[in-house]
């Protein structure tokens, strides 16, 4: 008799924004008329920049000809695609080529499968709170030991609390990992950290023979002179570091879906054996591209032109932010992120937990948020809302929030 994947029945409960979902979905059936804004799933709102439309009807009516029709994508993603990519970067004095940018559908996929590539004993330290995914898809893949219920952790994970006492900034872990997962700016307590405290953070992955899985999905959002956009800025990150890159958030890619993983060639494991090897066999075997009208409209981005109206739909998210903060702020919420990115992290009231906040808000004012627990134990009375909505939704659901 077959059995299931016994790594799977360590996850706990369904993933944090399914189980959102359902609460929000079973609310709204027993309130029909309960006019609910959400501000707690990164979705964006606004439309697709119109360079960006125009290139899509332009290629979808190349994928109308015989002459100019395009099947599979290369393996790694089209050339033309990579090239601006690799442009980007060289802009910000990083030096990384062509064949080391590997395209994708997107940012989420690739911070979950990237771990395939390592061995299933490796140790992985990450942040808390912390993006769900980077911690379900190594349960999943069977490196997370047994769930501790009392500590709300997984017995063989290195826990790197972010909490207020270190301005949510994780310290070096006493036991040495293997894989170590940041993401700047961070989702979901929406802070930063300078160059020279990444550059900390590249030496000792060095120094320990570490390697550091970055997601930097967020970096369109950073407005502070000393914070980095990518972690190829810092010295000796491409023999330490993999950097993941989305279109979701700069250029609303969400229902588009498109993204990219750097994988230097510098960067080899212990014995040797090179990681961009690794991941381009994997990547070739079990992905197929994403499609051509796709990748047409992502090198759009890199344009002046799109460049200039991403920037201007940013902008319209960052007021979004501005509002969320200075609006809690006012009504003595003590707040945190919203400047270098689109979260809010803020400190639920009256010690409520998490969750209990969370009803309180769709009950009381219809405001959906994302509760601070969900992302992990140091995340509980802590609370998080997107600046992803509409201008006038937004106003409206912190004018609620404030007179609740």
């Amino acid at each position: 008799m077959f059995k299931a994947n016994q790594n799977y029945l360590r996850l706990q409960g369904s993933y944090l924004f399914s189980t959102i979902a359902k609460k929000v979905a079973a609310y709204t059936e027993a309130n029909p008329n309960a006019n609910i804004i959400r501000l707690g799933i990164g979705d964006v709102t606004q439309p697709l920049a119109p360079a960006i439309i125009d290139e899509l009807h332009k290629a979808v009516d190349e994928m109308g000809k015989k002459e100019t029709f395009h099947g599979y994508a290369p393996d790694l993603g089209y050339e033309f695609l990579r090239n601006a990519i690799a442009d980007e970067y060289k802009g910000r004095g990083c030096e990384i080529s062509t064949d080391e940018i590997f395209v994708s559908d997107g940012a989420k996929s690739d911070s979950g499968n990237i771990q395939e590539i390592f061995s299933e004993d490796a140790k992985v330290a990450v942040c808390d709170p912390v993006y769900p995914v980077y911690v379900d898809s190594n349960v999943m893949a069977g490196r997370s030991g047994e769930w501790i219920p009392s500590e709300q952790r997984y017995s063989n994970f290195i826990y790197m609390p972010c909490t207020e006492s270190n301005n949510f900034t994780p310290e070096f872990p006493k036991e040495n990992p293997d894989i170590i997962y940041l993401c700047y700016p961070n989702n979901p307590t929406g802070m930063t950290i300078s160059k020279a405290q990444l550059q900390e953070w590249v030496d000792y992955a060095n120094r320990i023979g570490a390697v550091i899985l970055y997601d930097a999905a967020y970096e369109a959002y950073i407005t502070e002179k000393d914070v980095p956009h990518s972690i190829y800025e810092c010295e000796g990150a491409r023999t330490c570091a993999i950097e993941i890159r989305s279109f979701s958030k700069n250029a609303g890619f969400t229902g588009v879906r498109l993204g990219f993983t750097v994988v230097p060639k510098d960067l080899r494991d212990a014995d040797g054996v090179s990681l961009h090897d690794l991941w381009a066999r994997r990547h070739g075997t079990k992905y197929n591209g994403a499609p051509y009208i796709i990748q047409k409209a992502g090198a759009v981005v890199f344009t002046p032109e799109g460049q200039k109206e991403i920037r201007e739909q940013v902008s319209y998210y960052q007021k979004n932010a501005r509002v969320i903060y200075d609006g809690l702020k006012d009504a003595g919420y003590t707040v945190y992120g919203g400047v270098n990115a689109p979260y809010i992290w803020l400190k639920t009231p009256d010690n409520m937990t998490s969750w209990e906040f969370f009803d309180h808000l769709l009950e009381d004012v219809h405001v959906v948020g994302t509760p601070g627990s969900g992302f992990g134990p140091s995340g509980e009375h802590f609370f998080r809302l997107t600046a992803f909505g509409t201008y006038e939704k937004t106003v409206e659901a912190i004018d609620r929030i404030k007179a609740m």
